[in-house]
């Protein structure tokens, strides 16, 4: 049985509730954020369960993760499709960057739909 305490405020007694501890050395980056932002705008129900379950950075840092590997995934095929190879980036080093650029932004999107704003 859980012990529970109890302060007073005025004529209520209010229990002392606090959460349980979460790992604080979890870094997240920028897709882990972008994730734990958009839990906190649109899906409340899900943010204050992982919340109040100390599993909130947990659960970003895996978004986090997964999302890198997609996002490295996606460049590399798409760079394989579109011909952008280290000999377009010699021979002509402005249309490699536009599309390595292009590429880039498009996975970036991908990425948000499928996992971060989900």
């Amino acid at each position: 049985m859980a012990n529970i305490t109890y302060r007073q405020v005025a004529d209520y007694m209010i229990p002392n509730l606090t959460l349980p501890p979460e790992e604080t050395n979890i870094r997240l980056g920028k897709w882990g954020m972008l994730h734990k932002d958009y839990l906190q705008k649109h899906n409340k129900v899900l943010f204050t369960t992982l919340l109040t379950q100390g599993k909130l950075y947990q659960h970003c840092a895996e978004i986090e993760k997964q999302a890198r590997a997609m996002f490295d995934t996606l460049v590399a095929q798409m760079k394989e499709a579109e011909g952008v190879t280290e000999q377009l980036k010699e021979e002509n080093q402005l249309e490699w960057v536009q599309l390595a650029n292009n590429i880039h932004r498009c996975a970036n999107k991908i990425v948000e739909q499928k996992l971060i704003f989900t």
